[in-house]
């Protein structure tokens, strides 16, 4: 089954129209990378995906059901986003606690004190960091602490914009490194966005290439990793991340 289905898809921020004729689709269980420039509209697709990016034309599909442009509580059960800024993406004043907590009150679910730690501990949070506030944890708890609170739902998919950039080389790794397990663990399927393509190469199963809003290539990670490529452009982006996909 298809976790989703894209079609002819085009997304407009007013008069300015930024990705056109998007047809995709992704397996269920599957890691897929949307790579490129900056600019080249692949995070737009995926604001597109989670409602907020709601001038668009097309279908967008999650497991054979149309998606609308709003964004409800069936939906929100069944696809998460973490965000690329840590520091951005939580709420100042709300502890750990309370920001894992509150999906869980939205949706009229219970037992938070069992289920907040077992997912502090999932996602490699030490018990005390629970009672603090985001200002007291480094940038990597803090995308721990993001990567939790979108699981604590239980989606089928995660979609990530970019989870290890604002990070410092030391502590990408170990966000990817924990982004891997919890795929294997809990089932998982992803769709990433970056223009790293060794992030691309290290976590997912297939990629396509994005340029001017337009897809220009879908392939295999072997593709990339054996550098073979087929369109200019492609092949280009591979050419400067050459150094790193070694």
């Amino acid at each position: 089954m298809s976790a989703i289905s894209l079609r002819d898809l085009d997304i407009a921020y007013g008069d300015t129209r930024v990705v056109e004729g998007i047809d995709l689709e992704i397996a269920e269980g599957e890691s897929f990378g949307l790579v490129g420039e900056s600019g080249s509209g692949k995070s737009t697709v995926l604001r597109a995906i989670t409602g907020l990016a709601t001038e668009w034309t097309g279908e967008i599909s999650l497991y054979g059901t149309p998606r609308g442009r709003t964004i409800d509580k069936r939906f929100a059960a069944l696809c998460q986003m973490v965000f690329q800024d840590p520091y951005g993406s939580l709420h100042p004043r709300q502890t750990v606690d309370a920001t894992l907590s509150e999906p869980l009150a939205i949706h009229g679910i219970g037992d938070a004190d069992r289920r907040v730690p077992k997912m502090m501990e999932a996602c490699g949070l030490d018990p005390r960091f629970r009672f603090r506030l985001p200002h007291q944890l480094s940038g990597g708890q803090r995308q721990r602490v993001a990567i939790a609170r979108a699981l604590m739902l239980k989606p089928k998919l995660l979609l990530l914009d970019e989870p290890t950039s604002a990070l410092d080389v030391s502590v990408q790794a170990e966000i990817l490194n924990l982004l891997k397990r919890l795929r294997k663990e809990q089932g998982l399927t992803y769709v990433l966005v970056t223009h790293d393509l060794a992030v691309v190469s290290f976590l997912c199963d297939r990629l396509a290439v994005m340029r001017q809003g337009r897809i220009v290539e879908v392939a295999d990670i072997a593709a990339l990793k054996t550098r073979s490529m087929k369109d200019p452009y492609s092949r280009e982006l591979v050419e400067k991340s050459a150094s790193r996909l070694t």
